[in-house]
């Protein structure tokens, strides 16, 4: 079978699960979109690791890649490669001294660590025919943006507006302590934006 490259385009708030995440892959050089519901968590480690965010402390997926990394296993891929009853099955394709293992993970899982090794996503012709979703020409690019949707409880793009340089720097701070990333780096944006 053939496998068909995919690169991360959307992680947004699920609109359908409470708690949850969608994140969209898409075809490279195709128009089709895979969405997959994920956990907050795994949602979180790979918005930070894309975002390019230190957080204060690693997260799980960064202990993966630093036990890899200090024993000489490379991940060279992910590959989404099942898709039963709407639950994704993957695994990473790692290597060390020339020997390729496979090692089953969570679909979520697996691409917050691949995020870490910059390895490339993969998934088979027949998961994208029958789970993905064809964008038509009338389809904006950006139908599926990075942090295109807000939790409710979080603060509003037009308050972000409206904080102070000092404002968005304590802001960024208290988000980085309390480990709400997506907000962090919303603020980091807007300070950015500012001083460009």
């Amino acid at each position: 079978m053939n496998k068909v490259k995919l690169e991360i385009v959307g992680l947004s708030y699920s609109q359908t699960q409470s708690g949850a995440y969608a994140l969209v892959l898409a075809e490279v050089g195709g128009k089709r979109r895979l969405p997959i519901i994920i956990g907050g968590f795994e949602a979180q480690a790979i918005a930070i690791e894309l975002e390019k965010m230190t957080p204060t402390r690693p997260l799980t997926h960064d202990l993966f890649k630093s036990f890899a990394t200090s024993f000489d296993i490379q991940v060279n891929e992910v590959v989404i490669y099942n898709l039963v009853e709407g639950i994704f099955y993957s695994k990473l394709i790692c290597e060390k001294d020339g020997v390729i293992t496979e090692i089953d993970a969570r679909t979520s899982d697996a691409i917050a660590i691949g995020v870490r090794f910059n390895c490339p996503v993969y998934t088979f012709e027949s998961i994208l025919s029958s789970a993905g979703i064809l964008l038509d020409e009338n389809s904006a690019e950006n139908d599926f943006a990075f942090g295109e949707e807000e939790k409710e409880d979080e603060p509003k793009e037009t308050s972000i507006n409206s904080l102070t340089i000092e404002e968005l720097e304590t802001q960024l701070n208290n988000a980085l302590e309390n480990e709400d990333y997506e907000l962090a780096s919303r603020l980091r944006d807007e300070m950015n934006k500012r001083t460009s």
